[in-house]
């Protein structure tokens, strides 16, 4: 087994949180841990609640340094529980879940707290059942989640994650690109037709690339979900054909950058944006966090900060402006921990109005919202001063990214895999949907 790197402190930063929407499938839970190690499960409950002595968590997540909600959570934390400390494994965003999967694999209790990615690689641990059921080990209002816990649990009837994060996707842009080239700022209410319009105009005036798509298949595909009439487990997928073919125009003509070149030079979406090199972005909400940092830190960085704002995401024509993708990232508690107690008071604590806030002020939207949440958002240091970022909080409906589907993770396995064919152009438009079509409909029979 790899072995884990491990930072200790009280605070961590991490990473985006990608797509967690909900999960299907069904398993036994994994057992408590042995008799042997109950007087020692009991001692640190114990010690936790009365704060006479200190309980280490191991806490395991990705990119800490990248972004400021884990440590929002932590400090705030650890603030009112000083016994409490974190151990932090940081296994990077590159087959996190993965990764994670490896090492609760080994049934042991060395991880307490584990941070969850995405859907398929959650319905992944269910099955393997190394994850604590959390219907009764946290006390918690789960209709303040305004639907999503049910979307999160399993055909068992349990649920194993609570989010923490509930994001949206919006449009990133670059002020400054716009202002020298002259051009009209993108809007809180852009169609396809005119999303694809402003990247172009930018390219042909400013010189850069009009907009850079992320190499997940979020960015491209899910454009096409947003009618409310398609899911990504459906099992056909013709409705994503206008969308392929929007965007590989978009490439051949060289207004966005090209997607087998972004994956060979490694170029990241943030990076590009920064610098300045693409002059808008769509991307979930988790990158407000990251330019505020990165602006915050420019000068010592020896970089320019970035004068950006923030517009709705493009709808296609017949939708209302303010439909969007959402995404959660949730956190859950290991099935063979000793610290179980311990951990499920700080899942409980992850719920509460003092956690939701704590997230808000670093420019996290947290899964427990409420209308002082998206005022301390956009009153945080660095969030856009103009009355259209802060108009892009509002929104209009948000389709989760992918369903609850017991067959999420070979689902997306097949779409990942004709998006790649797809975009690097080894397959058609129209080859890559017909091998989703037949593939899927066979998974699902």
């Amino acid at each position: 087994m790899r072995k884990m790197q491990r930072i200790t402190a009280l605070g961590l930063a991490g990473a985006m949180a990608l797509s967690l929407a909900a999960c299907g499938g069904s398993s036994a839970s994994t057992a408590d841990t042995a008799e042997s190690t109950a007087s020692s499960t009991e001692a640190t409950a114990e010690s936790t609640a009365s704060g006479d002595e200190e309980v280490t968590l191991t806490w395991a997540l990705w990119d800490k340094d990248s972004t400021s909600q884990w440590s929002a959570l932590a400090d705030t934390y650890t603030a009112s529980h000083p016994n409490v400390k974190f151990d932090m494994v940081d296994l990077g965003s590159t087959d996190y879940m993965t990764q994670l999967a490896t090492q609760l694999a080994g049934a042991n209790g060395e991880l307490d707290i584990v941070s969850i990615k995405d859907i398929p690689g959650y319905a992944n641990l269910i099955n393997l059942g190394v994850l604590e059921p959390l219907n009764s080990t946290l006390d918690i209002d789960t209709s303040k989640f305004n639907g999503v816990i049910e979307q999160l649990t399993a055909d068992d009837g349990n649920y194993y994650a609570v989010p923490f994060i509930s994001s949206f996707w919006v449009v990133y842009y670059n002020k400054d690109i716009f202002d020298q080239a002259g051009i009209e700022y993108p809007t809180n209410d852009m169609t396809m037709e005119e999303w694809d319009a402003k990247i172009r105009e930018v390219n042909e005036k400013a010189g850069v690339y009009g907009n850079i798509y992320h190499t997940w298949r979020s960015t491209v595909s899910l454009f096409g979900i947003l009618d409310g009439k398609n899911t990504i487990i459906d099992g056909n997928y013709d409705f994503l054909k206008p969308y392929y073919e929007m965007i590989l125009k978009e490439q051949q003509d060289g207004v966005i950058p090209n997607y087998g070149e972004q994956k060979t030079s490694g170029l990241h979406y943030s990076g590009a944006f920064q610098n300045g090199q693409a002059a808008m972005c769509n991307m979930g909400s988790w990158f407000l966090a990251t330019m505020q940092k990165y602006n915050a830190e420019a000068a010592s960085n020896g970089v320019q900060p970035v004068n950006f704002g923030i517009v709705k995401y493009p709808h296609p024509d017949g939708v209302a402006a303010g439909t969007t993708l959402g995404t959660v990232t949730s956190l859950a508690i290991n099935a063979n921990s000793t610290k179980k107690e311990a951990a499920a008071d700080f899942l409980n604590w992850c719920a509460s109005e003092e956690a939701a806030e704590a997230l808000a002020a670093t420019g996290n939207f947290p899964a427990v919202s409420s209308d002082k949440t998206s005022e301390v958002i956009a009153s945080t240091d660095g969030f856009p001063d103009d009355a259209n970022s802060k108009e892009a909080l509002n929104t209009t409906a948000i389709y989760l990214e992918m369903p609850l589907s017991d067959k999420a993770s070979e689902i997306e396995t097949i779409l990942n895999t004709e998006h790649d064919a797809i975009m690097t152009e080894s397959e058609t438009v129209d080859e890559g949907i017909a091998n989703m079509n037949e593939q899927v409909q066979a998974i699902l029979g």
